[in-house]
């Protein structure tokens, strides 16, 4: 048993193309191709009658002019792109595009292809077709008194000559893989000439390219929005239930400023499964360096004392450097408190005709900072907002600055001009 087990696959392997639906698909693709053949064949002088090998030859040749002013039709590439997908490849559609022609390479490509497939056409069914029928033949032929006469060969009959039985059925298998090869070497082809070009394939990865930077930037606006709204939100809910007793007053703020924390969480969650869902509604503005001040508030609601100085215009900021400051500031207060607490933090936003400076300050220890906001977590915060600063072009530092945890950030105007 342990000797024939091996044998198994290589039997499957041998047997494969006998019974793959695409030996029979691509005979089909080559059938489609033959047709022109045949109807080139009908109307071509001098191929009326009895062909010969010269008649075979020009049958190979008399369509090609034909086949390539077809070809260099910018719409062809298309449609053989599909028929070709649908019958050679079929369920695989990476390698093989369906598109018109972008230019002369492509034109011409396809009209290489068009006569190929049908010399490939008769050099392929031709031969398979009278091989098969003369393998019937010979099955035949030993069950019937006068024999059997096939394409200028005669088997004899009778019981004498059951040989032909199994010699007829190699000759229709040897036959069948013949055409799987043609439809092989025919596939191939196909994926080279109606497969995408260079052209094609780089802006194929432009777009791969794009959709990974943008899944990028929305994981960025999750782990900061989320994170942030979920860190505000412990701490405010750790607040209220110690002060419920003896501040209700306090504890009932807190609440508050935990639904509308929730809320804007809400709001960012659903504009960014928008904009993952490529969905027709508009999704809501994101906020930008205008909105600081309501951060500041919800950052204060969670115990944190948290001051804000704003030199310059802010409504002046370009939409995308606002958005990605008011990422940062967020991102830097989540980490303070998720690493220090609530401590007082300062915050300040400088705009002039150059920059836009962000400066975050906490007041906890040196030590503390380092400890907890280096050397906790997985410092993806810390990675998002240098990330975001050095798409735009500029520059993010953090770390300890004179006993205290700075985030240093300065994003240049002049790249969104």
């Amino acid at each position: 048993m342990s000797r024939i087990a091996p044998l198994r696959p290589s039997l499957a392997h041998l047997v494969r193309p006998l019974v793959a639906p695409t030996t029979y698909t691509r005979a089909f693709h080559l059938f489609t191709a033959l047709a022109l053949g045949v109807a080139v064949a009908l109307v071509y002088p001098g191929l009326e009658g009895d062909s010969g090998a010269a008649d075979g030859l020009a049958l190979l040749v008399a369509p090609i002019p034909i086949l390539v002013a077809f070809g260099l039709l910018a719409e062809a590439r298309r449609f053989e792109g599909f028929l070709a997908r649908l019958l050679l490849r079929p369920g695989d559609e990476s390698d093989i595009v369906v598109t018109r022609s972008q230019g002369w390479a492509d034109r011409w490509r396809t009209a290489l292809w068009l006569v190929l497939r049908v010399d490939l056409a008769w050099l392929g069914l031709a031969p398979t077709g009278h091989a098969v029928f003369t393998g019937v033949a010979m099955i035949v032929a030993p069950g019937t008194d006068g024999g059997m006469e096939f394409g200028g060969l005669t088997f004899a009959g009778g019981a004498g000559h059951w040989w032909l039985i199994p010699l007829g059925l190699l000759l229709i298998v040897g036959a069948l893989y013949y055409l799987a090869g043609v439809g092989w070497l025919l596939t191939r082809l196909g994926t080279r000439l109606l497969g995408p070009s260079a052209n094609e394939r780089l802006a194929t990865a432009e777009r791969r390219t794009e959709q990974l930077l943008e899944h990028n930037r929305l994981a960025r606006e999750l782990h900061d929005s989320i994170g942030h709204a979920l860190s505000v939100t412990v701490l405010q809910a750790g607040a209220a239930r110690q002060l419920l007793d003896s501040d209700p007053g306090f504890a009932n703020r807190a609440l508050e400023a935990i639904e509308e924390t929730g809320r804007q969480a809400l709001e960012d969650l659903e504009r960014m499964l928008l904009l993952l869902r490529d969905a027709p509604e508009p999704a809501a503005p994101r906020p930008g360096l205008p909105e600081l001040k309501l951060l500041i508030d919800g950052t204060r609601g969670a115990g944190a004392s948290v001051e804000l100085r704003v030199s310059g215009a802010l409504d002046a900021v370009p939409a995308v450097i606002s958005r990605e400051g008011y990422r940062i500031v967020q991102e830097s207060l989540t980490n303070v408190l998720r690493h220090a607490g609530p401590v007082p933090v300062d915050v300040t936003v400088t705009v002039d005709d150059h920059d836009v400076e962000l400066l975050v300050l906490s007041s906890a220890p040196a030590a503390v900072g380092e400890r907890r906001v280096v050397g906790a977590g997985s410092g993806s915060g810390l990675r998002g907002i240098r990330e975001r600063a050095a798409l735009l072009g500029g520059e993010a530092t953090a770390g300890v600055h004179e006993d205290y945890w700075r985030v240093h950030v300065r994003l240049p105007l002049r790249w969104a001009s």
